[in-house]
């Protein structure tokens, strides 16, 4: 991600995810940026990826 565009629609995306309470997007411009999704339950994989590949990116990895 490289600017408030992209994070808004990672936000967008992600958030429209059922049981999504919130999403927060730490931009690290030419980097690896961080997004953390707050839930009411767990979500299924597969649909945060989805999301985040129909914002344009692709899903890195899962923190804990």
């Amino acid at each position: 991600m490289t600017c408030q565009h992209c994070v808004n629609a990672v936000r967008t995306e992600v958030g429209a995810i059922e049981g999504v309470a919130s999403v927060d997007v730490e931009l690290v411009t030419g980097g690896a940026s961080t997004v953390t999704v707050t839930s009411q339950a767990p979500l299924d994989e597969a649909a945060v990826a989805a999301a985040v590949d129909e914002a344009g990116y692709e899903l890195a990895g899962r923190r804990p």
